[in-house]
């Protein structure tokens, strides 16, 4: 680790710099010497780093859910070229360059910011040791000796003797229990951010071995900070648990207010933004409007969460437009939408089928002559029944009967396939 930071030392006096200025305003408040100037500077340089960092972070969103979106493209890529890594490769790389995703955005705030995380710890070693180092003096290193943080030095690791946390004016209890305390808090923190992230913030429709990857580190990155944190000082222990404080805050914004889509934070966040347009039957903000005009545009690729959303703003009377606002519609039923139904036809009754049914068409208004006595006698003749033309003298019973039907739960039911009417003769040689 030493070896780790003494590579960063390059940055070590900016560090150290921005953590004097800010003991200058904290001292005055608290005195000089006390563990809550040294600690809050600490924490303040935490809150300055991450806010220039935010550009980073939002790139690292960005690039979290394109890589989720790409997910089912990469894997068939990897199933078309299993047998052929270098066509597999040039494949990714040419997806990646197609939607402009960069697989190494996900890492920059982790990789931005250790150089400042390291060049901290190389700053504390030093105080530790004795040793100044950048615009830390030796007075300022006798003062940053004499802080403690309910009772453990800032310098002073878990790890440490008992002769050497003595002569930091501490016991070695106090810094182990201190110590301790910060680890379990630090990965509690760690693996709370990683698993919101998880089971909120995520698309549960496309599974993915990305989402396994996720799972494993989600237990994965507490259990290191666990080991390594027994060898970081008290006062990196500060930093890295502020850190990480920040992130879990950071990241319940982003899930509250910039979901992922199809995720559950989505559904919850679309439920709220229901409640309140139709509460005041107004989309009430610009960044709200422009949520609702992305979820119109889309149309039928909008996913379960978004056709929930649409539907339930029918059912309460209001329908999206296109620029983002709602407008008064008629209220739907229970289970119905405003797309338009295909209207069946009207089934015929059966005789009308058969003697080739339907009403005549009605005759044109325009240039309808009067009706005579001819038409009307016409009329009546078609009123009444009319008479078969065929000869109907035979008695009944010279007319061949067909044989009765055995339908009913009693009667045996004719085979499917089976022919119909009489059966031809088997032939005799035939049992």
């Amino acid at each position: 680790m030493d070896t780790i930071a003494s590579f960063f030392s390059f940055i070590t006096t900016p560090v150290s710099w921005v953590i004097v200025q800010f003991h200058t305003v904290y001292g005055a408040i608290f005195g000089p010497d006390t563990g809550w100037a040294w600690g809050l500077s600490i924490v303040s340089l935490v809150v300055l780093i991450r806010i220039c960092l935010i550009p980073l972070f939002v790139k690292q969103i960005k690039s979290t859910r394109n890589m989720q979106v790409l997910q089912p493209k990469m894997k068939a890529i990897q199933e078309r070229y299993k047998n052929d890594k270098q066509r597999q490769s040039e494949e990714m790389m040419k997806l990646y360059k197609e939607t402009g995703t960069n697989p190494l955005s996900s890492c920059l705030p982790i990789l931005a910011q250790s150089p400042f995380f390291f060049a901290l710890y190389h700053v504390l070693s030093s105080i530790a040791s004795g040793k100044t180092i950048g615009v830390i003096n030796q007075s300022l290193l006798d003062s940053a000796r004499q802080a403690h943080i309910f009772g453990a030095p800032l310098a002073a690791k878990f790890t440490d003797s008992a002769d050497k946390v003595a002569s930091l004016d501490a016991t070695q209890i106090s810094v182990r229990v201190v110590t301790a305390i910060m680890i379990v808090l630090m990965s509690a923190s760690q693996f709370y951010t990683q698993r919101q992230l998880m089971t909120k913030n995520v698309d549960l429709t496309v599974k993915t071995p990305y989402m396994q990857q996720q799972k494993m580190l989600m237990y994965i990155f507490p259990v290191i900070f666990m080991v390594m944190g027994i060898n970081f000082p008290v006062g990196v222990l500060v930093y890295w648990l502020t850190t990480n404080v920040w992130t879990m805050g950071q990241q319940m914004y982003v899930i509250n207010q910039n979901p992922t889509p199809g995720s559950k934070a989505q559904d919850q966040y679309l439920q709220r933004l229901l409640k309140g347009i139709t509460t005041h039957n107004e989309v009430r903000s610009k960044r709200r409007r422009n949520i609702v005009s992305a979820i119109v545009a889309k149309g039928p690729d909008r996913n379960d969460n978004e056709r929930k959303f649409i539907n339930s703003l029918s059912k309460s009377g209001l329908v999206a437009q296109a620029d983002g606002t709602v407008i008064k519609g008629e209220a739907l039923p229970e289970g119905e939408s405003h797309a338009t139904k295909r209207q069946q036809p009207k089934r015929q009754p059966k005789s009308k089928r058969h003697t080739g049914g339907g009403q005549q068409p009605a005759s044109k208004t325009s240039g309808t002559k009067p009706s005579t006595d001819a038409d009307d006698a016409a009329d009546a003749a078609d009123a009444a029944p009319k008479t078969s033309l065929q000869k109907n003298d035979e008695p009944k019973d010279s007319q061949p009967k067909q044989p009765p039907r055995k339908n009913g739960s009693g009667g045996a039911r004719a085979k499917a396939g089976a022919r119909k009417g009489q059966q031809r003769p088997k032939h005799p040689t035939k049992k």
